[in-house]
């Protein structure tokens, strides 16, 4: 079962002083959801948000009226609603950035064998935005709502290791406070990344997430005012070991940001790869 990390930053406070705390305690039920998730019952959302049974309740009874929620009454279970599906549909399709980089990804999964994604943090987490398979029979099966951890993916550290570093010490220690045996290989984790970075471009990892799969990442600061995100390259170690990573996806992954950039400022569009 899955068990959201932590709260929304800040969520507790909220709660706390909020005057419109009804509305942050049913966004986390809706935030209790993951893309592994088809239903929840009572007892999941309970564990997984800490709310009292009496106001899980009370708010999915709310949250069914409005639509944001759907109750299975054979089952006994919530899914998600047509209003908070066509929600999540309405911010990805408004995205300049999903959308101009979606067919990027899709060649460049095509042409190395890989899964491309794009994502952005929720909390500790890093959740998918959009993805792209290539038809390999063998690729990562993750999908749009998908979360992974920040410090042991590849697309988490890219992601942290561009923040600015006055809110990048603040999501490390949140990360330290919630894994608190983990603080060294954290802090390792994001010092080599910064340093990555700065020397190639781009991030690798190593079987750090799961044994069997290499990832590089790359983080994305769009000029619109649109939050950051990473777009990453994935695939399990017999399609892109080690030095495949470094040597030609990593390369193709900057060269297909630097082509996002270049789209979305509206400049000509430019080979991946040299020739």
């Amino acid at each position: 079962m899955r068990k959201r990390a932590v709260p929304v930053d800040g969520a507790e406070a909220v709660e706390a002083s909020n005057p419109a705390a009804s509305l942050t305690r049913g966004l986390e039920i809706l935030r209790s959801f993951s893309a592994d998730d088809t239903t929840l019952g009572n007892q999941e959302l309970i564990e997984r948000t800490g709310l009292p049974k009496a106001t899980v309740s009370r708010l999915t009874a709310t949250l069914v009226a409005l639509g944001y929620l759907h109750y299975d009454t054979q089952l006994g279970r919530y899914s998600i609603g047509p209003a908070t599906v066509s929600l999540g549909y309405s911010a990805l399709s408004s995205s300049a950035v999903v959308h101009m980089a979606q067919p990027l990804m899709q060649e460049l999964a095509d042409r190395s064998g890989v899964a491309t994604a794009l994502g952005t943090r929720d909390g500790l987490e890093m959740v998918y935005l959009a993805n792209c398979r290539s038809q390999s029979p063998v690729s990562l099966r993750l999908n749009v709502g998908s979360r992974l951890p920040i410090w042991r993916t590849a697309m988490g550290l890219a992601y942290i290791a561009e923040m600015h570093p006055d809110i990048r010490d603040g999501v490390l220690a949140q990360m330290v406070a919630h894994e608190p045996d983990q603080e060294h290989n954290i802090r390792t984790a994001i010092d080599e990344a910064i340093e990555s970075r700065e020397s190639l471009g781009f991030i690798a990892t190593f079987g750090k997430w799961y044994s069997y799969i290499n990832a590089v990442g790359v983080a994305f600061r769009p000029t619109d005012g649109s939050p950051l995100v990473a777009i990453t390259c994935g695939g399990i170690i017999d399609i892109i070991p080690k030095d495949v990573c470094l040597s030609r996806i990593g390369p193709d992954l900057v060269a297909m940001v630097e082509q996002l950039r270049s789209n979305l400022n509206g400049k000509p569009r430019v080979p991946l790869t040299t020739p």
